[in-house]
């Protein structure tokens, strides 16, 4: 469970960045030093996401994945027909940030997605008008902007506490280049393109930017401020103290993963080094078992010294084929009464 969660994280950045957010959503890096959409992140921004769309999306595992887990995309399609934008056909790639503090936390109050691509920005803007848009200027972008709830059943009351709509807005930045989230951040993106205190300049996200820039999607952020803004699950919050955390993936048949922390200690470290290798030892056990988990297990490789820890693993694609309605075993029948 833990590792499948993990893979969600870092493959579903694709499409599940812009379900997040109305029902939001990602191609190789332009420069060494990572995507150039960086310049339009703020420094201090507690989580920044990458991914390759176009690749992912087209991909034998996403393929698999789909006849593996059978879903409705409705949020996918909410979002084409709140703003025209097709996830699939008209994202190449996508960069994504999340800010903590005065706004709650990491969430859609408080996210950012530049998404490159190909856009009618014509018949974008006319769907969000017919969905109640307004459209405003600022420093030269045209702004569109739209009050969005969260889709909720038919005939559903809605409660007097229930949290309000929160903004969405988009901007052109440029050509093949638009911006979605929350007003506050796409302003401060267009305050940054042309220079400013942007996550470029931030040494310590560079730096694992730049480990990570040969994968399809990758993570990095502050854990101590998601940790700190979030409310995350009893046991992640009982961990080691840990400051910068990472993942990465690289997506083709299946998908071979690396997922990275940094300690605030050589001790912590040391613990969390001990918490993992506790679990690799349990899954080892619940593996004997599991055929469609033994090769996953088999690939838990654990490492790091001082204050690092990583632990590399490899979903080969054969392990979601055991994993499909039909490979997995059948309840047995009940004897009749």
């Amino acid at each position: 469970f833990v590792i499948s969660s993990l893979l969600v994280m870092v493959v579903g950045i694709g499409s599940g960045m812009v379900a997040y957010y109305v029902g939001f959503p990602a191609g190789a890096f332009s420069s060494p030093g990572g995507p150039e959409e960086l310049q339009y992140i703020p420094h201090d921004a507690a989580l920044i996401a990458y991914a390759d769309v176009r690749h992912i999306m087209t991909s034998e595992l996403r393929q698999r994945i789909r006849r593996a887990i059978p879903a409705e995309e409705n949020g996918q399609q909410e979002f084409e027909r709140r703003t025209g934008i097709n996830i699939e056909a008209d994202i190449d790639h996508v960069v994504a940030a999340f800010e903590s503090g005065a706004a709650g936390g990491p969430g859609p109050g408080s996210a950012l997605v530049l998404a490159r691509g190909t856009f009618n920005e014509v018949t974008i803007e006319a769907l969000m008008r017919e969905h109640g848009a307004q459209v405003g200027q600022y420093k030269g972008k045209r702004l569109i902007e739209a009050a969005v709830e969260k889709p909720v059943a038919p005939n559903t009351p809605r409660p007097e506490n229930a949290p309000k709509p929160q903004d969405l807005t988009v901007a052109f930045l440029k050509p093949g280049l638009v911006a979605l989230g929350s007003s506050l951040l796409v302003r401060r993106a267009i305050d940054l393109e042309n220079g400013g205190d942007s996550a470029v300049n931030n040494e310590e996200v560079m730096t694992l930017v730049r480990s990570l820039d040969s994968g399809d999607a990758w993570a990095v952020g502050r854990f101590d401020m998601l940790r700190a803004a979030a409310k995350l699950p009893q046991g992640i919050g009982e961990l080691p103290p840990i400051t910068w955390f990472s993942a990465t993936g690289t997506v083709n048949d299946g998908i071979n993963a690396v997922l990275s922390a940094e300690a605030g200690t050589d001790e912590a470290a040391k613990n969390l080094r001990d918490v993992i290798q506790g679990f690799v030892a349990l899954a080892n056990l619940q593996a004997g078992s599991k055929p469609e988990l033994k090769a996953v297990v088999q690939s838990l490789e654990l490492s790091g010294t001082g204050k690092r820890v990583a632990l590399r693993f490899s979903v080969p694609g054969r392990v979601l084929d055991l994993m499909t309605p039909a490979a997995l075993p059948k309840p047995e029948s009940q004897p009749a009464q």
